[in-house]
């Protein structure tokens, strides 16, 4: 999963001193990977799924639409202008916490 990492573990290589300079370009690769925004991924099961990307900010504000066909997929990140998705229609969404069928939502 996404974003996991030891960092008792990161300190310990950090501290060790040889290797100072790969040490800390390991470190910074392990943290850009912890702050990585998720994606997302969204499977339609009917034509005309609408994906929404909505914004963040004082008003939410929709940014960018997408419509996908059956057995299309979008894969989709947050981002720092992306802060919410909206989807419309029958659709699997895959997360990093589980999946969503848009379906069964009532």
């Amino acid at each position: 999963m996404y974003g996991q990492f030891n960092v008792d573990t990161m300190i310990d290589v950090i501290d060790e001193g040889d290797g100072m300079d790969e040490a800390k370009q390991n470190a910074d690769i392990l943290y850009k990977a912890a702050i990585q925004p998720p994606y997302v991924v969204i499977k339609a099961k009917e034509n005309g799924v609408q994906v929404i990307g909505m914004t963040r900010g004082e008003s939410t504000r929709l940014h960018h639409t997408e419509k996908l066909d059956k057995h299309e997929v979008m894969i989709a990140q947050f981002t720092e202008h992306t802060s919410a998705i909206k989807v419309r229609g029958k659709a699997t969404i895959y997360t990093a916490v589980g999946r969503i069928e848009t379906d069964d939502i009532s």
